[in-house]
């Protein structure tokens, strides 16, 4: 029987490692830190948001979408929520289709997988930051504090994102050994840093938006949710979900009143001004910047504009755009450099849009790689 090391216990290395030992393989999990799944205990804002009902390849980012729309044929959202539900517990979809554990509780998805891991009999190594990753008939991989021989190694280690899980950047260099190239990391889902002027003020106000990004004067997407202004641009869902597409230099316009058609807002606005029409400090800023134009003020309450000037990096974002490419892969995710080594979750050059679709992912590819190796 094939000896199986996966590197990396977050979502992806949990579920290849669960995958592949109800199908009777001796599998090995090296997690760097000193639990697993830390990451995935604070999806969803700690409530666990697994996957999305509105599944489909156009949702991601990647060099290759057809292995993307592939893949997520093989195993997509219902297929996940299955499996999650083969370990225990409900999941249940909201209104705008995220999935949920019926206990919100992020952590408790990761105590299902390591409660699995434990009944499958699979190992998992802690405190395991993997240094040397080798090839000489079958895989040599080592560690501070041990070493082991596999027949197959299954990386799984993250990208850049939210360091503080562990996820650094650092596996790249195991790929890169084996001659990979690396698509070059940058911060997705994420708090956008915009013009100081546009944010002046603003601090701690949160308001329902419609989230437009635009470049030389077209519209990129739009989003709608919660925007919240901080001292350096703006957070909330809204902001998440564009940060996938907006880059430094674009427009932001925010619709403060998306339900609001602007007739009924230009007969609303009198005397008053923008009393119970916005929030008091918001409008106390449309009106300085509209320089009492009553028009400017109208328009600037519809169509609010920021500059983005970057993002708050790595340390605040929950997913890496870039890592290996699926070129340099074949459709189970397999390296096309080297047999035996595959590649699951974030370090693939894949990044889904914010709802769930991230951690899709990490299931879809985990069930492709131990698919792929179940079947020799």
């Amino acid at each position: 029987m094939m000896k199986i090391c996966v590197i990396g216990g977050g979502a992806a290395g949990l579920a290849c490692a669960v995958m592949l030992g109800r199908k009777g393989f001796p599998v090995t999990v090296l997690e760097r830190g000193a639990r697993v799944g830390r990451k995935l205990s604070a999806t969803g804002n700690g409530q666990g948001n697994v996957t999305n009902s509105a599944m489909g390849a156009e949702h991601y980012f990647s060099d290759r979408p057809d292995r993307v729309r592939n893949a997520l044929a093989r195993f997509g959202a219902d297929d996940a929520v299955a499996f999650l539900e083969s370990m225990g517990g409900i999941f249940l979809r909201d209104a705008r289709g995220r999935v949920y554990p019926a206990s919100k509780q992020a952590s408790a998805v990761t105590d299902l997988f390591r409660r699995e891991a434990e009944r499958l009999k699979v190992n998992i190594v802690l405190n395991a930051h993997v240094q040397e990753l080798a090839y000489d008939g079958d895989f040599c991989v080592k560690w501070a504090e041990g070493q082991m021989r596999a027949d197959a190694v299954v990386l799984a280690a993250g990208g850049c994102a939210a360091p503080s899980f562990g996820t650094d950047g650092g596996a790249y260099a195991l790929a890169q050994r084996f001659a990979h190239t690396i698509v070059p990391p940058r911060p997705v889902l994420v708090q956008l840093r915009c013009d100081k002027e546009g944010v002046r003020g603003l601090k701690g106000i949160r308001v329902d938006s419609l989230v437009r990004v635009m470049r030389k004067g077209k519209e990129i997407t739009r989003c709608r949710g919660d925007v919240l202004f901080t001292d350096h641009g703006v957070s909330g869902d809204a902001v998440f979900r564009a940060s996938s597409y907006a880059e430094s230099g674009d427009g932001l316009l925010l619709d403060f009143l998306p339900d609001v058609p602007r007739e009924r807002l230009s007969g609303a606005f009198g005397a008053g001004g923008l009393l119970c029409i916005v929030n008091n400090t918001l409008a106390r800023t449309i009106e300085r910047r509209a320089g009492g134009d009553r028009a400017r003020v109208l328009a600037l309450v519809k169509e609010y504009p920021l500059t983005v000037t970057g993002s708050l990096g790595f340390d605040c974002a929950q997913v890496t755009r870039g890592g290996i490419p699926l070129a340099e892969t074949d459709e189970h995710f397999q390296s096309v450099k080297r047999a035996g080594l595959y590649f699951a979750g974030e370090i693939l050059n894949v990044d889904g849009e914010c709802g769930g679709y991230n951690l899709q992912w990490a299931f879809t590819s985990a069930f492709c790689v131990s698919d792929r190796i179940a079947r020799g």
